[in-house]
């Protein structure tokens, strides 16, 4: 029997990739719904109208009694529950997102990843692996494609990148596997304190069946284990039947309890971040019943995800990496603490943004360790440069061509260029997307 009564009125809010998937969704299913959004003109609205011409539509702002009226509210993750105008019918309303009908909907077993930090590369990491093993998987979330337009019959099993604000609206995922796979300052324009958002992620373990958590990181781990099987990923030596890393002079290894799995040369992705993204995604792999010689293989072959710590250009003996889906401190920090220690202090950071009312303090005392010099741009740019005046060289700009070029005048053989800005980018670009090719842009000019 179907989660939706075909006598139910809908009401999506929030158009733009996740509100159109919904729509297409409940248009497919023949079911009655209407779509409002607070911007005047919001994304997809012609795609809306082409698809379902009959369907009403408010823009510009919510109509509060409409949304009384409703039998649910499918609302979008750029909206917050928060939002007066569904606070004030939420007693009333039911209001859900679309990781929630998802879950209800799915008949395969579904992998869900969250995190401050790396869910992209981890999410396509145990894609790759469960492709690999011959598994049909779907592959989507906040990566990519929206979780209902990968619903199909044929799937064998789901993995999928959540974000906290999916979370908001999502009672009970029933995951096979789940890890939260880090926490660190994001969203701080979106959430009262750390202890919101962590509460937050904390969802994507309700109902879960296999728990991945990392040790390194008590902020990532539920207050609570109950239920549940449990398998630990670090950085540091594992215990029995869990995933770690082990060293020998200088040479590192991933490793399951007291077996080597693999030397960390053979990857193909760099820094000690990404190390432990290949335990989480090994343990999360490992919980879906994939196979972990295949799964190992897989993992020498992966290069990496564009605009996560991306190798651009060597100039003049001087690498580039893009890191533009640094959006937030702790993204800027794993990346900095992966390279870091391989550059030797030759390391010239680009950032600035949108900062979501983030504290940079750690930030600073990381760059501090790190990089020789720092290229400021955006919106935040003054609080980043009178952070970081008393500790190293600090060059504000405007545009991306005069970050590259200013990094590369203050650049000599064997240093690095780092865009990792820890920040949002839409003072300046539509996504991230678009500030790491301008990025590889200017580089490639050089």
């Amino acid at each position: 029997m179907t989660i939706l009564a075909r006598d139910r009125h809908i009401v999506i809010v929030g158009l733009g990739v996740t509100g159109l998937s919904c729509a297409r969704y409940l248009h497919a299913k023949g079911m009655s719904f209407s779509v409002m959004d607070t911007r005047d003109v919001p994304p997809g609205l012609e795609e809306l109208k082409n698809l379902c011409p009959d369907v009403d539509i408010v823009t510009g702002s919510l109509d509060r009694e409409k949304l009384g009226e409703a039998s649910e509210i499918w609302l979008s993750p750029g909206v917050a529950l928060a939002h007066p105008d569904i606070a004030a019918v939420s007693d009333k309303v039911i209001v859900r997102g679309d990781v929630d009908v998802f879950s209800q909907e799915a008949k395969a077993p579904i992998i869900a990843i969250t995190g401050s930090n790396g869910k992209s590369t981890v999410t396509s990491m145990v894609g790759e692996m469960a492709k690999a093993c011959g598994v049909q998987v779907a592959v989507g979330g906040n990566l990519g494609t929206p979780v209902l337009d990968l619903l199909a019959p044929e799937v064998e099993l789901y993995v999928v990148e959540l974000s906290s604000f999916q979370l908001e609206t999502t009672e009970k995922l029933e995951a096979k596997a789940a890890t939260v796979l880090n926490l660190s300052q994001d969203h701080m324009d979106r959430y009262p304190d750390m202890m919101a958002y962590h509460l937050a992620k904390m969802r994507v373990f309700f109902g879960c069946q296999h728990l991945v958590l990392n040790k390194d990181d008590v902020l990532a781990q539920p207050p609570m284990i109950q239920g549940a099987a449990v398998t630990w990923f670090s950085l540091s030596s594992p215990e029995p039947r869990q995933f770690g890393l082990v060293s020998s002079g200088d040479k590192h290894f991933l490793a399951k309890g007291n077996e080597v799995l693999l030397d960390t040369d053979e990857l193909r992705i760099k820094g000690r971040h990404n190390w432990s993204n290949a335990l989480a995604a090994l343990a999360l792999a490992e919980a879906a019943g994939l196979s972990l010689p295949i799964c190992l293989e897989t993992l020498k072959d992966f290069t990496g995800l564009e605009h996560r710590c991306e190798w651009v250009e060597s100039v003049n003996g001087v690498d580039f990496i893009n890191d533009s889906k640094a959006t937030n401190v702790g993204a800027t920090i794993a990346a900095l603490e992966g390279l870091g220690p391989v550059t030797a202090g030759n390391l010239i950071l680009i950032c600035g943004g949108q900062g979501k009312g983030q504290d940079f303090s750690a930030l600073f005392d990381c760059m501090e360790r790190y990089v020789h010099a720092a290229v400021v741009l955006g919106e935040d740019r003054q609080l980043l440069r009178d952070g970081l005046a008393a500790k190293m060289p600090v060059h504000e700009v405007n545009t991306m061509q005069e970050a590259v070029s200013t990094a590369a005048s203050l650049s000599n053989g064997g240093d690095l260029v780092l865009l990792s800005p820890a920040c949002a980018s839409l003072d300046m670009f539509r996504n991230y997307v678009e500030r790491g090719e301008e990025f590889k842009r200017w580089v490639r000019a050089l």
